[in-house]
């Protein structure tokens, strides 16, 4: 996923059915300071527009039509390697527990264009912090799996595995996580203890 939640600024894809609405919330959007790669107001689009910009995140706005804002959300969802947000003008529970079932991340409710600015803020920023720890979750696995490996290869316990993979991270001046990944695509074979 080509993030940029270090400097701040998130590539979003918005959707609405309305034209109009979809120009509030892209303002919004750039009023944050993130960058829009795609405005669909037609859900045959939501899904190629997805798989072509990659977007950090996505905003779906629900206007008239609930059954057209979740087909959305269904298109988005299923292209996306990044979190679907809806966007309400006013609560609405039915919708949301559908949307959910349908993989919302989160929702807000505009009531102005400042409420949505300030709503939208925190759900990206909540985004950016989960998908730090999603990262953090990741290479931990990566680190698992490598010690896996190493202990299978040279019948060692799980404490000599890591060690094999610090030892040759320190070595070399590398992040753990790179020699792990390397010890699992076999670009790097450690010898035993």
């Amino acid at each position: 996923m080509g993030t940029r939640h270090g400097a701040g600024r998130l590539r979003v894809l918005i959707a609405d059915e309305s034209a109009d609405r979809l120009a509030v919330l892209a303002a919004a959007v750039r009023g944050l300071g993130h960058e829009i790669v795609a405005a669909e107001t037609e859900v045959g689009d939501a899904g190629p527009a997805t798989a072509r910009e990659r977007p950090d995140v996505a905003l779906v706005a629900l206007g008239q039509s609930d059954a057209h804002a979740l087909d959305m959300i269904s298109k988005i969802v299923a292209e996306a390697e990044c979190p679907v947000v809806a966007v309400l003008a006013a609560p609405d529970s039915s919708f949301v527990q559908e949307a959910a079932k349908r993989g919302i991340f989160a929702y807000v409710v505009e009531s102005d264009q400042h409420a949505l600015e300030s709503a939208l803020e925190i759900v990206l920023l909540r985004f950016a912090e989960y998908h730090g720890l999603e990262g953090a979750f990741g290479r931990r696995a990566i680190i698992e799996r490598a010690k896996g490996v190493l202990m299978e290869r040279h019948q060692v316990d799980e404490g000599a595995a890591f060690e094999l993979l610090r030892g040759h991270a320190r070595r070399n001046n590398q992040k753990i996580v790179d020699v792990a990944t390397a010890v699992i695509d076999g670009a790097v074979h450690l010898p035993p203890p």
